[in-house]
């Protein structure tokens, strides 16, 4: 382990996020005009200083350690308190806009990203947003690729998502409780009805997102998960999904909350199921979140208000 020096310089911890983004010293080196050998020295230079390793270091590039991805969260904290330091009191532009987010598959998701990006007061940003699995969302939020992930929670999976969350440092923060909805085309005669029943389903095609290796019923992004159906089809992305209710009148299983601007072919109808699903943003449990993180659930807070439904927390 490096022995602990003192003081550390803004400048090695924006050369560390770079680093750390780029999964090699020599392409953030590229990127920031520095030479490699320069972004080396300041790399060992910055462990030496915390007296602790951050990067593991391989021919195929660099990984965070442990103690790496919890100080990459510090990091962008002080470099972005530090860009809104400069941007209030110096009077410069507003500083280049970061933010990472993982989610499962939901309209809202990414009908609050859109207000977020359009209501960005930066000239340069760099946003993320990945629709993945739920075991991905959990690593992506655990290894800092992303800054918060979106993901719901029920009874059913609660005990095995709380574990897995408190195993990675994470922690669950619930932002509203929907009742079930299936998600249909509006051809489908089931659009029609005022609610649905597990009944009307069954000559149905179930549409689930694929869970990968990690395909646990835990795991599923729709409630119910354990009901067989005889008819099942997987899917990875939301464009697919959508496509095959369209074509094939099939359904899946969500929060009813859709937005007619980005989804405007498909209708959700009340699904009678005792059941509820918790929607929440996972983040670690150590690391406040950043003016832009906050943002964007601000974002996601006002459109999921607007669609009628009660926020948590």
């Amino acid at each position: 382990m490096p022995k602990r020096t003192s003081g550390i310089t803004l400048q090695q911890l924006q050369y560390f996020i770079e680093v750390a983004a780029e999964g090699s010293i020599s392409a953030a080196a590229d990127l920031l005009f520095v030479a490699q050998p320069t972004m080396s020295a300041a790399m060992r230079d910055l462990e030496t200083r915390v007296g602790r390793d951050l990067l593991t270091r391989s021919a195929r590039g660099v990984t965070l350690t442990v103690d790496g991805v919890e100080f990459l969260g510090y990091a962008r904290q002080v470099v972005e308190q530090a860009a809104l330091l400069e941007q209030r009191y110096l009077g410069r532009p507003p500083s280049r806009r970061l933010l990472g987010v993982s989610a499962q598959h939901y309209s809202f998701v990414v009908d609050a990203f859109v207000r977020m990006v359009k209501a960005t007061d930066a000239a340069e940003y760099e946003f993320s947003l990945r629709e993945t699995r739920t075991f991905d969302i959990i690593e992506d939020v655990r290894t800092l690729r992303s800054e918060l992930g979106i993901l719901f929670r029920n009874d059913f999976n609660r005990n095995v998502l709380d574990k897995l969350l408190r195993d990675s440092g994470l922690v669950f923060h619930p932002l509203f409780v929907a009742a079930p909805h299936i998600f249909v085309s509006r051809r489908n005669p089931l659009a029609s009805r005022p609610r649905a029943t597990l009944a009307d389903l069954a000559g149905l095609p179930r549409l689930t997102f694929d869970q990968g290796a990690n395909n646990s019923f835990y795991f599923a992004e729709e409630i119910l998960s354990t009901l067989s159906s005889p008819r099942e089809i997987r899917v990875s992305d939301r464009a697919t999904i959508f496509n095959l209710m369209i074509g094939l009148d099939g359904y899946t299983i969500s929060t009813g909350i859709i937005s007619d601007d980005l989804d405007p072919e498909i209708v959700a109808v009340p699904l009678e199921v005792d059941e509820r699903i918790e929607i929440g943003w996972i983040g670690r449990s150590a690391i406040p979140l950043t003016e832009q993180a906050q943002r964007y659930l601000g974002e996601v807070r006002e459109v999921v208000a607007g669609f009628g439904v009660a926020l948590l927390g």
